[in-house]
């Protein structure tokens, strides 16, 4: 998609702080960290939100999870929370899919 911001963070036309990247993900630094550690992974496919994940883009979700639990334990981070928000009134503002990894602080609940 040509007007999302992550679709140009991957295509390398918006800086950003890598922390991972393969064929299927990538992974960054936060421009405004909530923890210690904050990074988000997308998917370079698009797509809006974890509301449209079908059986035909569900593996790279399933991919997206083991590359949080192979770079959380190469930064050292043993417990860590993955947020993913869907729609405007849960906080997403990039409609690409994200999660956010959070650690190296407690984490409070409920949040927000």
């Amino acid at each position: 998609m040509s007007d999302c911001l992550f679709c140009k963070i991957i295509k390398g036309e918006i800086p950003s702080s890598k922390v991972y990247e393969d064929e299927l993900c990538y992974a960054f630094y936060d421009i405004d960290p909530q923890a210690p550690v904050h990074f988000l992974v997308i998917p370079k496919e698009h797509i809006a939100s974890a509301a449209d994940v079908n059986e035909s883009n569900a593996a790279v979700v399933a991919h997206i999870f083991t590359v949080i639990a192979k770079v959380t334990k190469q930064l050292g981070v043993d417990s860590y929370r993955v947020v993913s928000n869907i729609g405007l009134q849960a906080g997403q503002s990039v409609f690409h899919l994200h999660f956010h990894v959070l650690g190296g602080r407690d984490m409070t609940w409920p949040p927000g």
